[in-house]
C-alpha cells in the first residue's frame, strides 16, 4: 500500500500543533520538517513540539543538509526527537544544494563531488553514533576524534535513514545502505540558489531508478522508493491544471502527469496514478507539502481501505 507523508514547517505554535493532529488523524505516515538553517524553524525542535501532541505519526527532517550539519549535533538531536517521541523518530539527509547555507557557516560549497564525499560521511557518521559506535574520522570532508553519543540514547534499534537525492553517485550508495531512497526530481541548482531544473522526464526517472537498482544489487530486498511531490491538485480538468506547469519546465501535460512529482486530476485519477507509479517505477511512497492535506485526505482514505478507482 501507498503510504504519504506530509513536509512542513512552523510559523507558529498553535498552527504548527494543529497541524501534527490532522496529518495524524488524516493517516499520514509521517510528518516531516524541511532543514534550511536561517530559513525556516529547526526541524528537531518543530517535531518535538509535534510529538507532545501525537501518538503514532512518524517524525524526521526532510532532508537534513550535511553539508552544514555536524555528525555530533546531529545525532544528539535525532536521538532526542526518538525518546522524546517514544521511538518515531526519523532522518531524512542529503548533500545540500543553497550556496547560503555554507556562507552562514564560514565556508563555501563545495562542487558536486565534494558535497557527495561529504554527504556520505557525515551519514556513516550519523549513523554510527545512533548505533552506539565510537566514530574518528580523518578525511578531507569530516574529521572526528574518538566521538561517541552516550546519551540520549535513542529508543528504537535503528532509526530509519532517508537519503534524498538526484546524484546518481549518492543513489547508488543509497540503494546500497538506506532505508528509504528519495527520489528529489532535482537537477542543477539555478541562480537564485534555491530552485531547481527539473529531472522528470521517464528517461531520467529510469536513469535514476538504474543507480538505486546497482547499489541495492547485494541486498536481499532494495530499499523503498519515495518521490518528492512538487504539486497536489484535485480537479475534473487535469490537462488544463497542468498546462503552466508543464510549460515552464518544458514537459508536455501528459509528460508531466506521468510522472511521480505531482499529483493532478481527480480522486479517481490520483488513486490511479499512485497505482501505475508503482507498477511503472516501483514508488510506493511519496512526500507531499502542506497544502495537499486537505485534498488527500479522501485520497488516503481510498487508499487505506482499498477502494477502487476508475481507469485514467
Amino acid at each position: 500500500m501507498a503510504t504519504f507523508s506530509l513536509q512542513s514547517t512552523p510559523t507558529d505554535a498553535a498552527s504548527w500543533l494543529d497541524l501534527a493532529r490532522r496529518a495524524e488523524a488524516a493517516g499520514f505516515d509521517a510528518l516531516l520538517a524541511a532543514d534550511h538553517p536561517g530559513s525556516c524553524a529547526n526541524p528537531f525542535v518543530a517535531l518535538a513540539a509535534a510529538a507532545s501532541v501525537t501518538t503514532t505519526i512518524g517524525l524526521g527532517s526532510n532532508v537534513s543538509n550535511l553539508g552544514v550539519r555536524e555528525p555530533i549535533l546531529l545525532a544528539t538531536d535525532v536521538a532526542t526527537l526518538d525518546l522524546v517521541s517514544g521511538g518515531r523518530a526519523r532522518l531524512g539527509v542529503g548533500a545540500g544544494h543553497t550556496p547560503a547555507e555554507w556562507r552562514a557557516v564560514g565556508r563555501e560549497r563545495p562542487g558536486v563531488g565534494g558535497r557527495v564525499r561529504r554527504c556520505i560521511a557525515v551519514t556513516e557518521a550519523v549513523r554510527a553514533l545512533l548505533d552506539g559506535e565510537e566514530v574518528t574520522v580523518e578525511s578531507p570532508e569530516l574529521t572526528m576524534h574518538a566521538a561517541r553519543l552516550e546519551s540520549p540514547r535513542p529508543v528504537q534499534e535503528r532509526i530509519p535513514l532517508t537519503v534524498g537525492t538526484s546524484n546518481s553517485t549518492l543513489l547508488r550508495w543509497a540503494g546500497a545502505h538506506a532505508d528509504v531512497v528519495g527520489l528529489a526530481g532535482f537537477g542543477r541548482t539555478l541562480a537564485d540558489g534555491h530552485m531547481h531544473e527539473a529531472r522528470w522526464r521517464a528517461d531520467q526517472i529510469e536513469a535514476q531508478l538504474a543507480c538505486v537498482a546497482a547499489g541495492a544489487a547485494g541486498r536481499a530486498e532494495p530499499p523503498p522508493l519515495e518521490a518528492l511531490v512538487q504539486r497536489v491538485v484535485v480537479t475534473d480538468d487535469a490537462e488544463a491544471a497542468a498546462a503552466e506547469h508543464a510549460e515552464r519546465i518544458g514537459l508536455t501535460v501528459a509528460e508531466l502527469l506521468a510522472t511521480p512529482f505531482v499529483l493532478i486530476g481527480t480522486e479517481d485519477e490520483i488513486v490511479a496514478a499512485v497505482a501505475e507509479h508503482e507498477r511503472r517505477w516501483g514508488i510506493t511512497r511519496f512526500v507531499v507539502r502542506t497544502d495537499a492535506l486537505e485534498p488527500l485526505t479522501p485520497v488516503l482514505r481510498r487508499l487505506s481501505t482499498g477502494v477502487p478507482s476508475a481507469a485514467r
